[in-house]
Parts: structure tokens; C-alpha cells; sequence
């Protein structure tokens, strides 16, 4: 059986029991290796562009395909799209870009349907209509069962359009006068409240068949300003990381959140590189001491803070190396420097064929594990 199957059943336990550790334990109990041997094999034969483009997710403009992105994803040098505001005009022709764009031909192994995100947190960040109809603060003052029927009406939301990845919720623990409690994207002031109220929100999209991305690790509620538009220290120390704005996402962990999104910020306290670039945060902290087997994924690498960094091929194979599995890009042309940069490094020796098959192998399973999901029935509430 699947990681990622063993994953989203102790997400369903989870939300009928309420209790993350007793879902923990039973999903430990039904055993089976962390993945299939026929799935193992399909990251392990991919030619280098094709393992490569299991790590690139890109943006595009409108409701237009461009020939650009249709070569790169029928390539197989594309894994997923991020969209935004501007796809979707109105429902109708969202779904129709999304129907377009899984329509396109895939090589052989990389036929499973494409990774479909979108911001969809609800209060001031939503790209679509509907659910939810409520901000991460007010879901976190109304508590979990409240949060929970948020996220099972984003699911139905999201699932008819072809969504299959919410960027959300948020599990940064918000500071007074930080960016996150500003635009009340924060589910609480405390640890304890953030988990108790985001991850039921977690459950209801994930047992409405859309993938939950718990994000910034490891926590951007002591920022001053969005990363968007702006580098942000976060000179917290090391001890208040784990004890306070990591805490919730051990609790994701427990109940078998499918992504992480690791923020672009900088945590000096535990590294001096951005936490997407940084090994002691993507790797350590959040694989080794939190226990993350499912898929990472960066904030967007095309923003003023990763341009003080680097351009899209530095910043790419940064992450990587990092241990980050999935890069995310705003626009296709950064995206293809990004793929060109990993096909050059891999095929070069300089990043571990190894890792990257494991990460690669990882977003495929949960593109497999996204395939099987049912389909909102309509009448559903959104």
C-alpha cells in the first residue's frame, strides 16, 4: 500500500476520532512499504528532463495554453500549476483551462493528473468564489468543528473546477502586528490553537479529495511584511521555533497532511540561507525532526526575496539540494531556467541522483494518489 494512501487514511480516522495520535498509531498499523515497487521504479527509469520536471511547478497568464507550456508539459518537464485570480474569469472558463491543460499528452509513467494548486485560504486570500467563506482567524475563533465543514465545502469547491491542491491552511502562529495577523491569515496566537482549528480544516479538504498544504514552515507568524514583496529575518531562537511555530505542523504530520510549503524567509537561529535553500530546515528540521514524509514544496522562487538571493537557476538547484521537492514558479519562463539549471546539475553528478529520485517519486505519488479521488457530488455545498 502507498505512503500516500496510508497518509490520507489516517487524515479520514483523524477527522472521525478527532484524535491525531490515536490516527497515527492505527495508520502505522496497516503496514506496507512507504511506496509500491511499480512506483519506485517509475521515478528510478526517468530520463534526467523527466525527473527533473516531476520538481517544476509554474504559473501561466489568462485562460490561454501557450505552445511554451504545452511542449513543456507534454515533455513531462512539468508536474503541476499554480493558479491565480486571472485563470479564473469565471468558473466555467477555469474549469475549461484546467480540463485543457490535463488534456495535454504526458510521456509514458507520467500520466497521472497534473498538480492543480491554488490559494484558496479564505478572508482576503481566495482565487476562486465560495468556499471558504471565512478567514483563518475568524475559522480559528470559531473553532474545529466550524474549521472542519470550511475545509469539506473548499473541497467541493475546488474539486468540480479540476482543483486538487489548496495552498492552504496557514499553521504560522500569528504575533500581534505581524503580516500574518494583519491579514488575518493566522489561525490563532498560540500553538495549541493553531493546531486545534487549522488541522481540522486540513481534514475536511483532504477528505474532500483535495490535497492540504500546511505552510510557512517553519512558521512566518513573526514576520513583518510578506515575503512577496520583501526579505524577512525572522530572529526568533531556535528553541521558540520548535517549541512554539513548528508545533503545529507536528501535529499535520500526525494526521497525515499530504504538503508543506517551506518559506522563503530567513531563520538565523537555524540557518543563515532561506529555509527553501536551507538543508538544516528542509531536510533536518522538517523530515528528520518532525518525521514529513510527504511532499515539500517552496514559496513562489520568483519574488523580491528570492531575487536577493538568486535568479531562477541558482534558486532552483539551491532547493534541491536543500531537499525541497517541489519548486515553485509564477510564470513558465523562470520555470524553464529552473527545469534547464536541474537537467544540467543532475546530468552533471552535482546533485544526488538518489535524493532527487526520492523526491521525485514522492510528487508522483501523490499525483497517483490524487488520480483515485472521488469527485464532489453536484448539490454539494461550496
Amino acid at each position: 500500500m502507498e505512503r500516500s494512501r496510508i497518509r490520507r487514511r489516517r487524515l479520514a480516522l483523524g477527522a472521525l476520532s478527532g484524535l491525531a495520535v490515536g490516527a497515527f498509531a492505527l495508520g502505522a498499523s496497516l503496514g506496507g512499504s512507504p511506496t509500491s515497487e511499480v512506483e519506485v521504479e517509475v521515478a528510478s527509469t526517468l530520463s534526467v528532463p523527466r525527473l527533473a520536471g516531476e520538481r517544476i511547478v509554474t504559473g501561466l497568464n489568462g485562460t490561454t495554453v501557450t505552445p511554451a507550456l504545452e511542449r513543456a508539459i507534454g515533455a513531462g518537464h512539468v508536474a503541476g500549476v499554480v493558479l491565480f485570480a486571472d485563470n479564473f474569469p469565471s468558473r466555467e472558463a477555469g474549469r475549461r483551462l484546467i480540463a485543457r491543460l490535463q488534456a495535454i499528452r504526458r510521456p509514458p509513467g507520467l500520466r497521472e493528473p497534473l498538480l492543480v494548486m491554488v490559494d484558496q485560504e479564505g478572508g482576503l486570500v481566495k482565487r476562486v468564489g465560495g468556499a471558504p467563506t471565512a478567514s483563518a482567524q475568524e475559522m480559528g475563533a470559531r473553532g474545529a468543528a466550524f474549521s472542519r465543514e470550511q475545509g469539506r465545502r473548499t473541497a467541493a469547491n475546488l474539486r468540480p473546477l479540476g482543483v486538487n491542491v489548496d495552498l492552504a491552511p496557514v499553521l504560522d502562529v500569528a504575533r500581534p502586528g505581524g503580516t500574518i495577523a494583519v491579514a488575518e491569515r493566522g489561525f490563532g496566537t498560540t500553538p495549541e490553537r493553531v493546531a486545534a482549528t487549522a488541522i481540522p480544516f486540513a481534514v475536511g479538504l483532504q477528505g474532500g479529495g483535495v490535497a492540504a498544504t500546511a505552510k510557512h514552515f517553519p512558521g512566518l507568524g513573526a514576520a513583518a511584511e510578506n515575503t512577496d514583496f520583501a526579505v524577512q529575518r525572522i530572529g526568533l531562537p531556535r528553541q521558540t521555533l520548535r517549541d512554539v511555530d513548528e508545533a503545529p505542523y507536528r501535529a499535520f504530520v500526525t494526521v497525515g497532511g499530504d504538503l508543506v510549503m517551506l518559506s522563503t524567509a530567513i531563520y538565523p537561529a537555524l540557518s543563515p540561507d532561506p529555509a527553501a535553500f536551507s538543508r538544516a530546515i528542509a531536510t533536518g528540521e522538517l523530515r528528520t525532526r518532525l518525521g514529513f514524509d510527504g511532499v515539500s514544496i517552496t514559496d513562489a522562487l520568483d519574488t523580491v526575496a528570492v531575487r536577493a538571493f538568486g535568479g531562477p537557476a541558482k534558486s532552483a538547484v539551491a532547493a534541491a539540494r536543500a531537499g525541497s521537492d517541489l519548486l515553485l514558479f509564477t510564470a513558465l519562463g523562470p520555470a524553464e531556467r529552473a527545469w534547464r539549471a536541474l537537467s544540467a546539475r543532475l546530468r552533471a553528478g552535482s546533485l544526488a541522483r538518489a535524493e532527487f529520485e526520492a523526491a521525485a517519486q514522492r510528487v508522483l505519488d501523490l499525483r497517483h494518489d490524487l488520480a483515485g479521488q472521488p469527485q464532489p457530488q453536484p448539490g454539494q455545498p461550496g
